[in-house]
């Protein structure tokens, strides 16, 4: 009697588990049936989002990543001053302290002698090497005007004087001083201008700096042998700050990105920024925004060039 209450006790509890499993797998279907089409909805969405919004932005940042790579292409150049290959030259003048400093590192380079021993200190600039120079400064900024004008004055007999105290009388004399111009570009800010109205200035600026890069330029450029002799993008993008400087070398990013006229299939508008001999510890905030998109970023104490990260480069004291 005990065995059959026991076996009856045991088919009972056997029961009860097979009902409770049953009942747990009916709930679970209801309930993956019920969930399939917001499933499925969702798997389609993330799928759409990853072809549309994914992908595209993985190519926008790898080209990025091309254009800001500091090894992209160079110009090929047969031999220096090579009338047949004309190079240009766009100095940003950023008014102020910034105009001073720009100058004071102008005049230093053309008159540095050429250091052979050590290319990464050679702080030597060519300027007969620039058949053509740019200048830019902003909107009624009479007075860097005017300290533009004077240093085109001065510099072709800076270069001069070092090549002929050298005994280079040959390299004194094969060059003429080249050509130059002057463009005025809208602020990007003005002096105690609301951040509100900030964007739209900006914007003024950029539409300026687009055609002062196009200024030389045009639709049937592309690189050709038979347009070599023509005055082209700049070649070289020098600058120090501070907003409207800014925004050129973001216009001439832009202007790669897209490779208008094969501006970057031809390793044009190469771009060199120099952080102001006033920061020392701290960027500021034109090198903070710049220091990952410049070919060269340049600092002028060492502590800078290890706050400011990997890209930037200490040659000395440029001023």
């Amino acid at each position: 009697m005990a065995a059959f209450m026991l076996r009856d006790r045991a088919q009972l509890q056997l029961l009860a588990i097979m009902v409770e499993m049953g009942l747990r797998y009916r709930s679970a279907h209801l309930l993956s049936t019920s969930s399939t089409p917001s499933t499925m909805a969702m798997t389609t969405s993330l799928i759409l989002l990853t072809l549309f919004v994914g992908l595209p932005l993985l190519a926008i940042l790898y080209r990025i990543t091309l254009i800001t790579n500091p090894t992209r292409n160079k110009p090929i150049r047969h031999g220096r001053r090579n009338p047949n290959e004309p190079t240009h030259l766009l100095i940003c003048l950023g008014s102020g302290g910034h105009t001073a400093e720009m100058l004071a590192m102008l005049t230093r380079a053309v008159e540095t002698p050429l250091n052979r021993s050590d290319a990464k200190q050679n702080q030597k600039l060519e300027w007969r090497d620039f058949t053509h120079r740019t200048w830019v400064v902003g909107k009624n900024d009479a007075i860097s005007a005017a300290r533009a004008k004077e240093f085109e004055d001065l510099a072709p007999g800076l270069g001069t004087q070092e090549d002929l105290m050298a005994g280079k009388v040959k390299k004194a004399t094969d060059s003429g001083p080249g050509t130059w111009d002057l463009v005025e570009v809208p602020r990007a800010r003005e002096i105690h201008q609301p951040l509100l109205t900030s964007p739209l200035s900006c914007l003024q600026c950029a539409r300026a700096c687009w055609d002062v890069l196009l200024r030389y330029t045009t639709e049937t450029r592309e690189g050709h042998a038979g347009l070599a002799r023509q005055r082209d993008f700049p070649d070289l993008i020098l600058c120090n700050g501070p907003a409207t400087a800014t925004v050129l070398v973001l216009t001439s990013m832009v202007l790669r990105f897209f490779d208008v006229r094969g501006c970057s299939t031809r390793g044009k508008m190469r771009t060199v920024y120099v952080e102001s001999w006033a920061r020392v510890k701290k960027p500021s905030l034109s090198g903070q925004l710049l220091k990952h998109v410049v070919d060269r970023f340049l600092v002028q104490w060492p502590q800078l060039e290890r706050a400011a990260g990997a890209r930037a480069e200490y040659p000395g004291v440029l001023v």
